[in-house]
């Protein structure tokens, strides 16, 4: 059995839908102000916001792609848990920052 198929796929559609709404919510926070909390991504930002979260994301589906070619979806499953938990303190930031009446 493939990543492909079962389980594995599912969390690989997952993790990719989270990474675009990770990096929606981010840039929305961007608009509004707000700062970014990884020292990582703040370390790209002198590229510019957008380039530095694209940049992020190429990474991150770098190493997704070598979860997918090493078989190891379950690993794909618990960062998907992380963004998941990262897009939720997004949301939470954006509605609480002031901006969201």
């Amino acid at each position: 059995m493939t990543i492909f198929e079962g389980d594995g796929m599912l969390y690989t559609e997952v993790f990719l839908y989270l990474q675009v709404l990770d990096l929606l919510t981010t840039l929305i926070g961007f608009k509004l102000g707000l700062a970014e909390a990884s020292p990582f991504i703040r370390a790209l930002l002198r590229f510019g916001p957008v380039a530095a979260l694209i940049l992020a994301k190429v990474m991150a589906l770098v190493l997704a792609g070598a979860c997918v070619t090493l078989h190891k979806p379950r690993l794909i499953r618990w960062v998907s848990y992380w963004f998941a938990g990262l897009i939720a303190w997004n949301l939470c930031t954006i509605l609480t920052s002031g901006h969201c009446h």
